[in-house]
């Protein structure tokens, strides 16, 4: 039996462009459904059409073979729908418990009584295998957990239909090895699942049948055993995906960093990094990978001039620096791909002037008369055409670029000013498999001509394929330095865990 039947659902603009073109999207009831497709093909606007928050333009939507029409979410949730988003509604100064019945007193007909929300949290809990502390605060837990906390807040108000977008994209591979056991769970006590998600080997692992979507239309249904990883990837992009990417023999060059018994405080004032050493080569990429908030964004706010380090030398081709600013960083030739779009884009900015932010007061972009617009135009229709940025034209504002043309025009930037050594943090995430593939092969391509790369990532398959040598990070300190070809993704885990491995 379909539970959910979306009938050609048209999702249309008012500037006339199409989100969604004759969708058509049915669930089965005790199933786990994958949704799959490229950034801008239209899945999460599907999916917020299920849930109430957006009107469909044209199309029909039957729950349990009734005709239905949300309002709003509340709607949805009466109907048993949840939907967990990437960017969770949670409230950290306040207990689990107190986020997962916040919104929802009313509906339980009853006065605020604490000992008893946590009894019905934690009967819920142990019911689903979400296992939480209700008493604990939120504030300080892992994303693994918070991300129970919003899947239970669903689960609370009555929810038998679940939504989750993108739900692994901060989770560590043990985490999400635990999640999967969850949905399993959940599924055999009868909720249907919709998974949203880019990875492909998870949907291959977790869902029953998965429907692709490319330019808002669908591209296939499948049963997951019919399917292959090259198969939904070619259904997505409309054309061969490389997935192994050829990497070329190392050719260490000079020593272009060299980081000595490096320590920096977090914004608490708590030590992030503790005594950290390492080097970086020239045709080499030095991967640090490990579970956020073990020291990552703080390494990278210093390394970048955006941060004080407290003990430590930072040694850049070959200078010596125990103080840095963002300006000394960039005319030493290092450029930076920021974890957050938001750090390296001016949304409200064009295209152009994004491109050339923070060169904006060099030649050849400046002269004595101002602002060179004729030469930044120039420049930034070549930027356009050599990084395939998909926009009407360089005045476009890159508010309304797609998140994998956003990376690109910061990649862009970032390549295109000849830099020498390259900090990349996570520079993948949230990007669907063409602009993925897209960043990974410009890495490679910088490494091949002698650059030294330091990529901080929590994918571990992008750890193990792009890094000539890997770090895992623990606690602001290296577990471990090793040879990729010596690690799995199981040894990579238990190291993020603070295990050391032999």
């Amino acid at each position: 039996m379909y539970i959910i039947k979306m009938e050609k659902i048209h999702k249309i603009y008012p500037d006339g462009k199409y989100s969604l073109n004759k969708v058509d999207f049915s669930v089965r009831e005790g199933e786990i459904h994958g949704l799959i497709g490229e950034n801008g093909a239209g899945k999460t606007t599907l999916m917020r059409i299920l849930y109430g928050i957006i009107k469909p333009s044209k199309g029909r939507l039957l729950i349990k073979g009734t005709e239905v029409s949300f309002q709003n979410p509340l709607d949805a949730i009466k109907l048993g729908i949840g939907m967990v988003q990437q960017q969770f509604a949670l409230i950290n100064t306040f207990t689990i418990t107190e986020n997962i019945v916040l919104g929802a007193e009313s509906n339980k007909n009853i006065i605020f009584n604490r000992d008893k929300a946590n009894e019905i949290v934690q009967e819920l809990s142990k019911k689903s295998g979400l296992i939480v502390d209700p008493d604990s605060k939120l504030g300080g837990l892992s994303i693994g957990v918070k991300q129970r906390v919003e899947i239970l807040k669903m689960l609370y108000r009555g929810a038998k239909i679940l939504i989750l977008d993108e739900p692994t994209s901060v989770l560590t591979p043990t985490e999400v090895k635990d999640f999967f056991k969850i949905l399993k769970k959940l599924k055999a006590q009868g909720s249907t699942i919709i998974l949203v998600t880019h990875k492909l080997k998870e949907v291959l692992e977790i869902c029953d049948r998965v429907t692709v979507l490319r330019g808002g239309k669908v591209s296939g249904v499948k049963k997951i055993k019919e399917c292959t990883p090259q198969m939904l990837a070619n259904m997505m992009v409309g054309r061969e995906v490389i997935f192994r990417l050829k990497k070329k023999k190392i050719n260490k060059k000079e020593k272009l960093l060299e980081i000595r018994g490096l320590t920096i405080k977090n914004d608490k004032g708590i030590i992030a990094v503790n005594d950290l050493s390492f080097e970086l080569w020239g045709g080499e990429i030095f991967c640090i990978t490990g579970i956020e908030g073990n020291g990552q964004t703080e390494l990278v706010e210093a390394l970048t001039g955006l941060r004080e380090i407290e003990k430590g030398e930072i040694h850049i081709k070959g200078k010596q620096f125990k103080k840095l600013d963002p300006n000394i960083v960039r005319n030493l030739g290092v450029a930076h791909i920021p974890a957050d779009k938001d750090m390296g884009l001016i949304r409200d900015f064009s295209v152009e002037e994004n491109l050339i932010l923070g060169y904006q007061s060099v030649q050849p972009y400046n002269t004595v008369y101002g602002l060179n617009f004729d030469t930044i135009s120039s420049f930034a229709k070549n930027a356009i055409t050599n990084f395939n940025i998909v926009t009407l034209d360089e005045k476009s504002s890159v508010r309304y670029l797609s998140g994998g043309n956003q990376q690109r025009v910061v990649v862009a930037r970032e390549f295109t000013h000849k830099p020498g050594v390259i900090i990349a943090a996570q520079p993948t995430r949230g990007l669907d498999i063409a602009s993925t593939e897209y960043v990974r092969s410009a890495l490679l391509k910088m490494r091949d001509e002698k650059k030294g790369i330091l990529l901080i990532t929590t994918d571990l398959d992008e750890a193990i394929q792009l890094s000539d040598r890997l770090g895992v990070i623990y606690r602001g300190s290296f577990i471990g330095i090793k040879n990729p070809d010596e690690l799995t993704e199981e040894k990579i885990g238990l190291m993020m865990g603070g295990q050391p491995i032999d």
